[in-house]
């Protein structure tokens, strides 16, 4: 059974469609992550530079949050259209991260650079540990990642409810020893879902899914990455806030 603790990567997806076209395959999946993430990079890349020319990073940073939402949710729902609303998605993103790094690099100098060197280096070993056998994805190992994904999720929602009544929530925001462990925390889950979402796009090759579902994975690997690189980038603010 294929599980995973990402919204945009559910076993039932790759039942979706027919399969008279040229299937799915894992290199074809690599192909298009990179195209997304190409455009995750000058998207941001953009959005840094409207920051440090003083131009309306924030405007762009909050239309880039609020499209990138609505195209993931639409990209969920419609499948067949990732290869548009993929890339889409990846662009939108990007104009959102860049203003994000271009302020938290602002105050903790050198911190961008540092985080990105961490998402990529996670992606790296956890991908060289899923293929070696280090790690396996197996049922207990899946359903533990689900479960802790699903709970930081809702732990996050409640944090939102409880922002509008101006209550803070100390673990999320908070630099003290508390706040870092569940930093640290929140980091290590959203790693271990590239593991999970390794597993899910080389079952799908297996099965012969669509060609589509190429976007669509690559899509899915998309989100799990900037949730990862937003969650190394907080834990490397908070640490550097203690100095």
């Amino acid at each position: 059974m294929m599980r995973t603790a990402n919204p945009a990567l559910k076993a039932d997806v790759f039942t979706i469609g027919a399969f008279q076209e040229a299937p799915m395959t894992v290199n074809g999946t690599v192909n298009k992550s990179a195209v997304l993430l190409a455009l995750v990079l000058a998207g941001a890349a953009y959005n840094w530079h409207l920051f440090n020319t003083g131009g309306a990073y924030g405007p762009v940073m909050i239309f880039g949050l609020i499209g990138g939402f609505i195209t993931a949710i639409v990209t969920v729902f419609k499948k067949q259209w990732a290869m548009v609303t993929g890339p889409l998605y990846a662009a939108l993103e990007g104009l959102f991260l860049g203003g994000i790094s271009a302020v938290f690099d602002s105050r903790y100098p050198g911190i961008v650079l540092q985080a990105v060197g961490l998402t990529f280096g996670v992606l790296a070993c956890l991908l060289f540990a899923y293929r070696s056998g280090l790690i396996k994805a197996t049922e207990n190992f899946k359903l533990g990642v689900v479960a802790a994904t699903g709970g930081i999720a809702m732990f996050y929602l409640f944090s939102i409810v409880l922002g509008f009544f101006n209550v803070s929530v100390p673990l999320i925001h908070s630099s003290g020893t508390f706040g870092i462990a569940f930093s640290v925390f929140v980091v290590v889950i959203a790693a271990l879902n590239l593991v999970l979402d390794f597993d899910f796009i080389e079952q799908g090759a297996a099965m012969g899914s669509p060609k589509y579902m190429e976007w669509y994975a690559a899509f899915g690997l998309m989100v799990t990455l900037v949730w990862l690189y937003l969650e190394i980038l907080r834990l490397l603010a908070k640490l550097n806030s203690r100095r």
